[in-house]
């Protein structure tokens, strides 16, 4: 991969991280019910989407690092 590949891919990464955590509030907040097994699984499910912003971000990080590397080499 060239270097505008990677910064793609690690802008790409960073917005889904950002959009997991948007993503995760939204769920959290619109998908809450009446009763506490609605409102738990809504909670449940937000936790899961907000775990992915993590992962992207550090998919981000590496790949802007790898893009940095392939320019210096």
């Amino acid at each position: 991969m060239d270097k505008n590949q990677l910064k793609f891919l690690s802008f790409m990464c960073l917005m889904l991280g950002f959009s997991s955590i948007i993503s995760s509030i939204a769920i959290w907040y619109f998908t809450g019910g009446k009763t506490p097994e609605s409102l738990a699984h809504a909670e449940r499910f937000g936790i899961f989407v907000g775990l992915w912003a993590p992962t992207f971000m550090i998919l981000s990080n590496r790949f802007d690092r790898y893009a940095e590397q392939t320019v210096t080499e």
